[in-house]
């Protein structure tokens, strides 16, 4: 099964994330700061990482920063999930190695599919939280 790591210090978010992600058929792995993710990441060898921009202790920046320059944690792929929306701060992001940037606040549905993507996987089907019926539709028949 595909392991995920998930560092990010708001629970609210840490739950909905964990939620979609197992909902999907991920083993998901959780911190709440930026050393209790560098400690996760060196245990349980995940296949792919999302990071909070600004958590405690470390933020994710200097977490990347430190995956990255780790010979035997470089290559595992990183998702940065931040409030932080200045074009600097996402050039500084991929820079440092993230295979992407999502700025919050964010769609579930659309951080999985980019996860997907990320690790060779087709698009969810899942459908969004709250499905739009085009106009025009009837309502179904009973």
């Amino acid at each position: 099964m595909t392991k995920i790591l998930v560092a990010e210090d708001d629970p609210m978010t840490l739950q909905l994330i964990n939620f979609k992600l197992k909902q999907s058929g991920f083993a998901v792995v959780m911190a709440k700061d930026g050393e209790a993710a560098l400690s996760l990441v060196r245990t349980e060898k995940p296949d792919l990482v999302i990071l909070d921009g600004m958590m405690p202790l470390l933020d994710g920046f200097e977490v990347l920063h430190r995956l990255k320059e780790s010979p035997e944690l470089r290559q595992i792929p990183v998702v940065m999930l931040t409030a932080r929306t200045q074009n600097a701060d996402m050039q500084r992001g991929l820079d440092l190695g993230a295979a992407d940037y999502v700025i919050k606040p964010f769609s579930p549905t659309e951080l999985l599919n980019r996860v997907r993507k990320i690790l060779g996987y087709p698009p969810s089907s899942t459908p969004g939280l709250f499905p739009v019926k085009p106009i025009g539709t009837p309502p179904p028949s009973t």
